[in-house]
């Protein structure tokens, strides 16, 4: 029976849940040569494609898969929010997600969890079992829950990130190199806590796939001189999985999800500079890099990715809309923005969301007015600092997608067709036994 031949001393069902945060379905469907253990997975258990949420933004992402419910429950809408009555904005963190999380549903019901790695939850509980913070935590020694883990992870060359500014550079083999080192470590850091640990729930993020992605993504869509090391990096990344796999009793089942799809970019836009150029942005002076710095008689701003918010009397420190003017301002912007076209003619905008029909909730305050989904190729930027341009390059040639987010799992009893992020929460509450008192977003999938 291997990891868990010793005796726990009851029957209760366990789950692994391993995120890889930003992997697209059809790159695993595409290349079964490369992901053989993802692909046995689906051929044993359940696979499928997963929606993400709106705005599919890992910082708002991860607190709703992990919670059940839309940013409206969670109050984090991606990776800068506002304050409430106020121009001040803030990066999220784990002490901003207002909703419960399932680890601590889990502890709650008298079980154990090991949490590794996931965004978006610094600082590190210290009433679960054990957990290490992951994506934008500070440094190590701040996201661990304890000090043993600390030095275990020291040894084992853990580190919270790959170092993104290694990918700016034209030559990629430093940041690929880091990238696979971070890979490894945190292989690692699980097979150990798998192993030491008596678990009923285990979770951990793989976030260098979302690294990965932004940097060599283009490479691989158009055959360019990363290819090779992007299919050999997921090569890795898959053997992991399978090692995890072949490790885990056959009453422990393994969950295998993505937070949201990924494309090749092509053009950044920069929502800001669009909305200054068409009269709907004014800036309280020339020095201006922030929310705080727009002018009084600004109509609307963004914030990333793609949130459109008014500049509402009443809602709005300054507001310059009138409430009574809502609704005729806001399909005014609508108009402008799916008039917006890229260099190459295409629209830019290949879905507008108004904001009250996916955020509902307690916290939905500060919830966007529209949310644009763009076309494959437009990553939507939102910087106050003014640009050249409405479509400027960077160093990034991949970009995140609503659609084609992924689930595998070795429980073959899942239904996943028409699954959303929502649904991952309940759905393994329901395999490991816990009810749920309150409502969700998500049902569990366990037919």
């Amino acid at each position: 029976m291997g990891l868990f031949d010793r005796i726990r001393g009851d029957d209760d069902e366990r789950v692994v849940f391993l995120g890889i945060d930003g992997v697209p379905l059809d790159l695993v469907e595409d290349h079964p040569d490369v992901f053989e253990n993802l692909t046995d997975i689906a051929e044993t258990g359940s696979a499928g494609r997963l929606e993400s949420i709106v705005p599919p933004e890992s910082s708002a992402c991860w607190p709703s898969l992990t919670t059940g419910v839309n940013p409206g429950e969670t109050g984090v809408y991606g990776f800068q929010d506002r304050e409430v009555d106020s121009y001040e904005t803030y990066v999220p963190m784990g002490q901003h997600v207002k909703a419960t999380r399932l680890w601590d549903r889990v502890t709650d019901a008298g079980r154990d969890a090991t949490v590794l790695n996931v965004p978006v939850t610094f600082p590190p509980s210290t009433r679960i079992q054990r957990q290490v913070s992951g994506f934008l935590s500070p440094d190590l020694e701040s996201a661990s829950s304890d000090e043993s883990v600390r030095e275990v992870l020291d040894g084992l060359g853990y580190r919270i990130d790959v170092n993104a500014k290694l990918g700016h550079d034209d030559d990629k083999t430093a940041f690929i190199e880091n990238a696979h080192e971070t890979l490894d470590a945190r292989y690692e850091a699980f097979s150990h806590y798998l192993a030491e640990d008596d678990w009923d729930l285990f979770f951990g993020v793989f976030m260098s796939t979302d690294r990965v992605n932004h940097f060599l993504f283009g490479d691989y869509a158009t055959d360019g001189e990363y290819k090779a090391e992007f299919l050999e990096f997921y090569r890795t990344l898959d053997e992991y999985i399978g090692e995890i796999r072949d490790s885990l009793d056959d009453d422990t089942t393994l969950l295998v999800a993505s937070d949201h799809g990924f494309t090749r970019l092509e053009w950044e836009v920069n929502c800001n500079q669009f909305l200054a150029e068409e009269g709907w942005l004014t800036y309280d002076g020339d020095d201006h890099d922030a929310l705080a710095d727009i002018g009084d008689d600004a109509r609307a701003y963004s914030l990333i990715p793609g949130r459109f918010y008014l500049n509402l009397e009443g809602r709005e420190p300054n507001g310059s809309v009138p409430q009574s003017e809502y609704e005729a301002t806001r399909e005014e912007l609508i108009d402008d923005l799916e008039s917006l076209t890229g260099p190459d003619g295409r629209r830019v905008c290949k879905r507008i969301v108004k904001g009250e029909t996916v955020f509902d909730g307690d916290h939905d305050g500060i919830a966007p007015d529209l949310v644009v989904i763009p076309a494959d190729g437009f990553d939507l930027k939102s910087g106050f600092s003014g640009k050249p341009a409405v479509f400027t390059e960077g160093p990034r040639n991949g970009m995140h997608k609503f659609e084609n987010s992924l689930l595998y799992a070795t429980e073959s009893d899942l239904d996943i067709a028409d699954a959303n992020l929502f649904d991952v929460t309940p759905t393994i509450l329901d395999l490991m036994d816990v009810d749920v008192d309150d409502a969700l977003d998500g049902e569990s999938l366990l037919a």
